[in-house]
């Protein structure tokens, strides 16, 4: 197997099969069942571990009231106010789920779900509809978008700043989908450029081949390091820029 075949089989979906539903055809791929392992976690185990008593879940327990609250405390409180308890439920899912999407691709045989552009645009395009339904539901349709334009603009700059102030709306939620995607590939890309060091050295002889593989394995388990932490730091940064762009929504300026 080439390079490029190595770098499709870990970062392409793969479909396995196709679901006929009336006149539309789903497909299953690896990235769906990442997806739907993820909604599984945050769906029965999750609740399972809330609430037992077990001492021996204690822990996990804490962690996950921990990072509950972190997100309500230093995410949602700065940026939508009072109105921060109404959405912490939408905002610990999506950390949730974005985190598990992006550790299901560190485990043996399974697939970075969040390496696929439709997987983050279609998490992008939860963050745009909550953003316009937060603003709308909060200052009312007419005034959420005659504050769309900042207030004391001249008149005549109005025809000129709406339309830019609108793409600017659909752009934000963009940068959300090519930031989560790029960040998430690029580790892998990283691991089998380093993994191809060997191959490519030993092709040159077999001594400077077996010379190069333990750098090439160091590195390889550094970014791996480095990818773990990755995946904690993009599903954060997604969760704050969607409360920020949420919070703006809500609050005219």
């Amino acid at each position: 197997m080439g390079l490029k075949e190595i770098l499709e089989h870990h970062i392409t979906d793969k479909i396995w099969a196709w679901a006929a539903l009336g006149p539309l055809r789903l497909p299953f791929s690896k990235h769906l069942l990442m997806m739907g392992l993820a909604a599984l976690i945050l769906l029965v185990v999750f609740p399972l571990v809330i609430r037992s008593r077990s001492s021996v879940l204690a822990p996990f327990r804490a962690m996950i009231e921990i990072i509950v609250l972190f997100i309500r405390d230093e995410v949602l409180v700065p940026n939508l106010g009072h109105k921060a308890g109404a959405y912490l439920g939408y905002f610990a899912t999506l950390f949730f789920f974005i985190l598990f999407l992006n550790l299901l691709g560190l485990v043996p045989y399974g697939a970075t779900a969040t390496g696929n552009l439709a997987v983050t645009g279609g998490l992008a395009f939860t963050t745009f509809m909550l953003i316009n339904f937060a603003g709308i539901k909060e200052q009312g349709p007419l005034k959420y978008f005659a504050h769309i334009v900042p207030k004391g603009v001249p008149g005549w700059l109005y025809p000129l700043l709406f339309p830019i102030e609108l793409i600017g709306l659909v752009t934000k939620a963009f940068a959300l989908a090519i930031r989560l995607f790029a960040n998430m590939i690029a580790g892998h890309i990283v691991i089998l450029a380093f993994i191809s060091f060997i191959f490519i050295f030993g092709s040159l002889s077999a001594a400077v081949g077996f010379a190069v593989a333990p750098v090439s394995v160091g590195l390889v388990l550094f970014t791996l390091l480095l990818e773990l932490f990755v995946a904690f730091l993009q599903a954060y940064v997604f969760t704050f820029l969607t409360a920020i762009f949420t919070g703006a929504a809500m609050h005219p300026h």
